[in-house]
């Protein structure tokens, strides 16, 4: 017969009690601490991938409506989208009865403004400046300004962002283009 496990060396098996219990916790408690620190990248990134959304939103929204001025560069359709820009625009129907360049324009901001409310937090602010072309260039300078609040997850405050972009438009003149 074979001696029992442990017999061969007396008392070591007492000196080692409660040893492998001691390194299952210490390694139970650097696995938890990189766990927590895993958990708080991804509530970093979360929130850093909803603020980019939300610049994305204002980004695309803002091309639109340079579009817009693009298909519409009249002097006076120009004037109308810096007039609107800061108000809510106008709803005139324009796809069912014939518009004027102005108020398309005005219609163009109406929907414009709809759609990016319906894409940003909060209530947005928009302004949009017009800077009449030169004789010599006819180029048009459009400036639109978007302006929304984000809740800071870490104060519980609110942070202000400004999307702003500049364009040149070429003014509607068919006897000399731009």
């Amino acid at each position: 017969m074979g001696k029992p496990i442990g017999c061969g060396l007396p008392g070591r098996i007492h000196k080692n009690r409660g040893f492998t219990l001691l390194e299952a916790l210490i390694g139970f408690l650097i696995l938890s601490t990189g766990m927590l620190g895993i958990a708080s990248l991804q509530a970093i990134s979360l929130k850093a991938g909803k603020t980019s959304v939300y610049s994305s939103v204002a980004m695309i929204k803002v091309e639109e409506l340079l579009e817009s001025m693009r298909v519409n560069p009249t002097p006076v359709a120009l004037a109308a989208y810096d007039a609107a820009g800061e108000g809510t625009g106008t709803d005139n129907t324009c796809a069912s009865i014939a518009c004027t360049p102005d108020q398309l324009a005005q219609e163009d901001i109406f929907w414009w403004k709809k759609n990016l409310m319906a894409g940003l937090p909060g209530t947005a602010t928009t302004v949009v400046t017009y800077t009449p072309a030169s004789a010599l260039s006819r180029m048009a300078t459009m400036q639109v300004d978007v302006n929304w609040t984000e809740r800071n997850k870490d104060t519980g405050a609110s942070l202000a962002r400004i999307y702003s972009t500049v364009a040149d438009i070429c003014t509607n003149d068919v006897s000399a283009p731009c």
